[in-house]
């Protein structure tokens, strides 16, 4: 076998190391199933193995889970065969479950992450042991790419930990520590990282059972099952809690509850089989399709700097400045701290500048209570961010990135002040959400050495950073930007100049749609609930409060005074207007937008009606739907006119900036997926009635008249094009 390395000791245990070759991480390749069933069946022939233990040969952890890429290739690869997929399927599930019935005691010494159906081999052994180490995760994400536990995970979890526990850390993807896992049930012992395996063997040798506690005669669920009078409950509150999160988008929740429903009421074999069946038929949902695609695999791709110009030398930033101490400033700042970048962090004022480098020290001191660093660690990190007015420090900096004022005369001047201190190579980046590169370029002596850096608020938590060109932006400086992000574990994605670039340009009409609703007369809790069930993260009024109102006035002046007469007001900008100039009503941020936030939780603003009285209060799943496509569609028109206009030139960037930037609605994979798998002429036709109905802002580009005539898809069209240039 060449994943599992078998070692007997002098007391009969066999130590199964897990080490796929060639791989940073261990995952379940296809390689790895085809070995499982000659790994179970030496374990339980082998008169000399009186027991095994099953650990990891990587320092990178225990398992990642399944290959997402082999099931790409395979299940995933259109269609399909049923019956073979199930067998495919069922491979996994049979060894597993053959493990736990070898006869023989299994324990998991665990001794880094384990995920998915890493966590999911784990659960098939008598004994789990983990390291202690705040690092290790132990959780089934599966969810989180349109799939639910394929391995077991849902008939095994529940009957350790009962049903409402497991239905809950499943449907939301989440992870355990290993205390934490520990006090859930998911382990049976935490014990000095390192020592894993020594524990594994002692509980072995101190006599372990070889039999799963659901394989034993006098096994009761956890809670009890589905006519059990406690257990109901948890099907019954359970499935409208998942209909709340998902809006019956989501095939991957309702299944998992059905799999789960169905499967603790048979014996485990019958169960799994149930698993199996559920999951193969969540597999080959479009929706599963998409988000694999999206989620994973384009997203481990960027991760990974697809995108970066070729034949340019690998960059390692030092050093880097951040003008404006701001929350995006110092969340920038702290994200370059945790990656060990030295970070010069420069305000107006020392005072501002102090606040800055404070609200790092917050964020440290997080992670510190949470045991994710240690004292030492923590202060080098602090101690690595230089709060200062000093430009004169910015000398030595491999980057500057500013975080100013959306005010093209002061980026101006912090552009010429900070490009006095910078060496020839170093790279000059805007975090502008909305001004054009190449103008802002022009206050650069070096424009091939100026480019865009737009992050996404808060820094912390949000994944993407969309890296923009100016016209004369070189190739140098883009590998040199692109070296940066990856090294601050962010994803990145490349787009060419424009107004508002992609993500805000595409994010303001999902927001400026719902104030469309409004002005038409739609209720504002109907446009707000429509939004949320289109997967949206928000309604758009919610989450125009949010971006604030004034905010979404000054850029819309901007534009009014750069486009002079070619400028088109929105819908309801005069609702906006009277909002933020007469009433002072600027958003969540000073609590007062459409909702008011000085209750809980907050309510919508009643003196709204007056400004946009209602005319459509009552709905129909019919109108419900069409107002769904609506939103959608909007955004969708509007990511295709930046691929006609060259804005965006990747179906893998468009599709991942969009979900991470703005929370495009998961479920489709992203706007191109979404466009892909309606079909370009059943698309182009419900454009044309949107636009029929609701305006020139739903008329498509000529290039997707052109595909649909020619029954192309963007991913069929444009999969490689930039690889290829």
């Amino acid at each position: 076998m060449e994943n599992f390395k078998i070692d007997v000791d002098a007391d009969g245990i066999a130590l199964v190391t897990f080490d796929v070759p060639g791989r940073s991480m261990n995952t379940l390749t296809s390689s790895v199933m085809a070995e499982l069933p000659e790994l179970v069946e030496r374990i339980k022939t082998d008169d000399a193995i009186k027991g095994a233990v099953l650990t990891s040969g990587k320092a990178s952890g225990f398992c990642a889970g399944a290959d997402l890429g082999d099931m790409a290739g395979g299940s995933l690869a259109g269609g399909g065969d049923l019956q073979a997929a199930f067998d495919a399927g069922w491979k996994m599930n049979g060894s597993l479950r053959a493990l736990e019935t070898c006869g023989k005691p299994i324990a998991a010494a665990i001794n880094g992450l384990a995920l998915g159906g890493g966590l999911e081999l784990t659960l098939a052994c008598h004994y789990r042991v983990v390291g202690d180490d705040p690092k290790i995760q132990l959780g089934l994400p599966e969810i989180k790419v349109g799939l639910f536990p394929g391995g077991g995970g849902t008939q095994r979890l529940p009957r350790m930990i009962g049903v409402q526990a497991a239905m809950t850390a499943m449907s939301a993807g989440s992870s355990w520590r290993p205390n934490d896992a520990r006090g859930a049930g998911v382990v049976n012992e935490v014990v000095a990282k390192g020592s894993e395996v020594e524990a594994a063997k002692a509980w072995i040798n101190g006599g372990g059972k070889a039999v799963q506690p659901w394989d034993d005669k006098s096994f009761k669920q956890p809670g009890g099952g589905p006519y059990h009078p406690a257990g109901i409950q948890n099907f019954l509150v359970g499935n409208a809690m998942i209909r709340k999160q998902s809006y019956g988008n989501y095939p991957a929740v309702i299944n998992l509850m059905k799999a789960v429903y169905e499967g603790i009421q048979v014996p485990m074999d019958a169960a799994l089989r149930i698993e199996t069946r559920y999951f193969i038929k969540t597999l080959m949902t479009p929706q599963a399709q998409g988000m694999i695609r999206s989620l994973f695999l384009s997203k481990q791709e960027l991760d990974k700097g697809a995108v970066r110009p070729a034949g340019i030398p690998a960059s390692d930033t030092k050093k880097v400045t951040v003008i404006g101490a701001g929350m995006m400033g110092a969340g920038i700042a702290y994200v370059q701290a945790l990656a060990g970048i030295q970070t010069i962090l420069i305000d107006r004022t020392q005072e501002d500048a102090d606040k800055g480098k404070a609200h790092v020290e917050e964020l440290l001191k997080k992670r510190l209570s949470r045991g994710q660093l240690t004292q030492d660690k923590y202060d080098a990190l602090l101690g690595s961010v230089i709060a200062t007015t000093d430009y004169d420090q910015i000398k030595g900096s491999d980057l500057v990135i500013e975080a100013v004022f959306e005010n093209r005369e002061i980026k101006a001047d912090v552009t010429k002040r900070a490009e006095a201190q910078l060496e020839a190579g170093a790279v000059f980046g805007s975090n502008t959400s909305t001004l054009p590169i190449t103008g802002l370029a022009e206050a650069s002596v070096r424009p091939e050495d100026f480019i865009g850096i737009h992050f996404f608020s808060p820094v912390d938590k949000m994944m993407l950073v969309e890296i923009i060109l100016g016209e004369k932006t070189g190739q140098a400086a883009i590998a040199r930007t692109l070296d940066y992000v990856m090294k601050i574990k962010k994803t990145p994605i490349i787009v060419n100049d424009g107004r508002g670039f992609y993500t805000s340009r595409c994010f303001g009409t999902y927001v400026a749609e719902g104030l469309a609703m409004l002005e038409e007369g739609y209720a504002p809790a109907l446009i707000d609930n429509i939004g949320r069930m289109t997967g949206m993260p928000r309604g758009p009024l919610e989450m125009h409060d949010d971006v604030a109102l004034d905010l979404s006035m000054k850029v819309s002046k901007q534009t009014a005074l750069d486009l002079g007469d070619k400028y088109v007001p929105l819908a309801g900008a005069e609702i906006i207007r009277t909002m933020v100039e007469d009433l002072g009503r600027y958003g969540r941020k000073n609590g007062k937008g459409f909702y008011d936030y000085d209750v809980k939780p907050k309510k919508l603003w009643s003196g709204l009606s007056e400004l946009a009285p209602v005319k459509i209060n009552d709905s129909t799943p019919e109108l419900v739907e069409d107002q769904k496509q609506r939103l959608l569609y909007r955004q969708a028109v509007e990511v295709a006119r930046c691929w006609e206009e060259g804005v965006i030139d990747d179906p893998r960037e468009a599709d991942v900036g969009a979900i991470l930037a703005w929370g495009f609605a998961p479920w489709t994979g992203g706007p191109i997926t979404y466009i892909d798998q309606i079909g370009l002429k059943a698309f182009v036709a419900q454009a044309d009635d949107y636009a029929a109905r609701y305006g020139d802002r739903f008329k498509v580009p000529q290039l997707l008249r052109d595909m649909a005539a020619k029954d192309e898809t963007f991913y069929g069209r444009f999969t490689g094009a930039k690889a290829a240039a």
